[in-house]
């Protein structure tokens, strides 16, 4: 099975499917196949979104590795964008005190690996630059000999925490009742701030496990309640219940850990083999506390897993019939949530199952598997994982503001509620 599936092993690499004519692509991505485990997220809570406030103390880490046995000199950039992710048309004196080129000086080298790689870490606001416009960043990481070659890029936020939100969420839906769906209503209290249309001045955008596929833009609050904004009774607010994820560690490479079936090596990397998944959409939900696709690295006997945890060529398989017209993808942090070739499976009929192989880092790791009509951008639960109304789904709730004298968005607040 390991040689087999070797030859399909697909490194994290660029994908453009799905975006809309003249759109820019600036979803979370690694583009050159010798970069990988990229991370985004705040101070040391590797679990944490990658959300800091402007002007406040906390400070947004980037981390990735490079195959690599020597150091590359690297450079990054940052633009703003707006509520739907696209570049605003500021300028970059406009959200940034300093120059828009960051130098990336912090790095390590792995120890004691069957692969050797560079460990590299960008801490902002930093000395070279510091944020003066809240709204969604794109960081572009590029060789200095190279800048117009994007080697991966990065999406984080910056939010000014200005509004009031609240938020509620329940199985009791306009659609079902304690059944397949789950329901948001919400509420943005502006408190002092000047209100000139409360009607349109402001954006909110909804995501349901960070999945930017099934993100969600209210245009127009449903009503006001004196000075607070209603967001409720509205179809975009109604999400798929889906199921837990799926969960496996490679915390060791000596003996199988959770989920794992097997670990060999075959030079030049160890490999892993997931244990066979299957169907989940007809079985009864089963609770599992999760990390909403997430994943942390780390090996079991590291002082520091960052450059002492190893990289196995990880196998999942999923046993179905083929599906006619519909793809199979693995969603999670570990593809970076993208829905294109560095997460979709092929279909082996020999075995009769969907099947994938990626060069991961050991660590502990969350995914599901989503079905995607050929054509569309937005996964489905129900075909594989089923949907139930009770899963401990996390939504990520984020408000904007544009008055008609600005020219971008502005995060006016952000907020995470879990579906108790």
């Amino acid at each position: 099975m390991v040689r087999r599936l070797l030859t399909s092993v697909i490194l994290l690499a660029a994908g453009l499917s799905g975006l809309a004519s003249g759109a820019e692509d600036t979803r979370t991505a690694v583009f050159d196949p010798d970069f990988s485990t990229l991370q985004v997220y705040v101070d040391e809570e590797v679990l944490a979104d990658p959300v800091i406030t402007l002007d406040g103390s906390r400070r947004l880490t980037v981390e990735f590795d490079e195959r690599s046995s020597d150091v590359r000199y690297m450079r990054y950039s940052l633009t703003h964008c707006n509520a739907d992710w696209q570049p605003s048309n500021l300028v970059a004196t406009e959200y940034i005190d300093g120059f828009n080129e960051g130098t990336i000086d912090e790095y390590d080298f792995s120890r004691a690996t069957t692969v050797q790689y560079v460990h590299y870490r960008i801490s902002l606001p930093n000395e070279q630059i510091r944020f003066t416009h809240s709204g969604n960043y794109l960081l572009k990481v590029y060789d200095e000999t190279e800048p117009d070659e994007t080697l991966l890029q990065a999406r984080f936020k910056v939010t000014e925490q200005r509004v009031a939100i609240g938020a509620e969420v329940t199985s009791r839906t306009d659609v079902d009742y304690n059944r397949a769906h789950q329901q948001l209503s919400i509420s943005v209290d502006p408190g002092k701030m000047p209100m000139q249309d409360a009607f349109n001045d402001f954006k909110v955008v909804v995501t349901q496990n960070n999945r930017p596929d099934n993100a969600r833009t209210l245009i127009h609050p449903m009503r006001m309640q004196g000075n607070t904004l209603i967001y409720e009774h509205l179809p975009e607010l109604i999400f798929d219940g889906g199921n837990e994820y799926r969960r496996f560690e490679t915390v060791s490479l000596r003996v199988p850990s959770m989920n794992v079936e097997s670990v060999v090596y075959q030079h030049p990397y160890y490999h892993a083999v997931i244990a066979g998944d299957g169907v989940r959409a007809y079985e009864p939900y089963s609770y599992d506390s999760t990390q909403a696709g997430r994943y942390v690295v780390r090996e079991m006997d590291a002082t520091d897993s960052d450059t002492e945890a190893d990289y196995a060529v990880t196998y999942f398989t999923l046993f179905m019939p083929r599906l006619e017209g519909v793809d199979i993808y693995i969603e999670g942090d570990l593809t970076n949530r993208r829905l294109d070739d560095t997460s979709r499976m092929r279909y082996n009929e020999e075995s009769g199952a969907y099947e994938k192989a990626m060069l991961l880092k050991q660590g502990s790791y969350n995914y599901q598997y989503l079905a995607v009509p050929r054509g569309s951008q937005t996964g489905m639960t129900a075909t594989v994982e089923g949907n139930f109304y009770n899963t401990g789904n996390e939504y990520q709730i984020a408000v904007y503001r544009r008055l008609p004298s600005e020219r971008a968005d502005r995060l006016m607040g952000y907020s995470t509620i879990i579906m108790q």
